[in-house]
């Protein structure tokens, strides 16, 4: 089962780098990178030119039950926090997951929060 596991977290890290030839993130654009784990969910804001985290948001105290509720809030929160650093406009990195549930609801409530992309 191990290696069904491994092949499973490589066939991702290899979608990531693919993805990453691609999305880069600049001062202008920063990058909303995504990370999702077996319970939780993480985002970050990076400008890729200065290798730098300009905003983070995950694992947070009094998160509603459920995973896409929690996807739903992180990325309200990760929107709040970069809006009020300035940063409007973000190229959106899925971190090599498929576009769908708690990716996409992370990013759908990012978008109404005010963040473009």
């Amino acid at each position: 089962m191990a290696d069904k596991a491994k092949e499973i977290r490589d066939a991702r890290l290899r979608r990531h780098v693919r993805i990453r030839r691609k999305v880069q993130g600049t001062p202008e654009r920063p990058r909303l990178c995504v990370f999702r784990s077996n319970k939780y969910i993480y985002a970050q804001v990076i400008d890729d030119t200065k290798h730098a985290v300009l905003a983070a948001s995950g694992k947070m105290e009094g998160l509603e039950k459920g995973k896409l509720a929690q996807s739903k809030q992180v990325g309200k929160k990760i929107a709040q926090l970069a809006l009020a650093k300035g940063i409007k406009q973000v190229v959106f990195d899925r971190g090599g997951y498929i576009y769908h549930g708690r990716i996409k609801a992370l990013a759908e409530s990012a978008r109404e929060a005010g963040l473009q992309f």
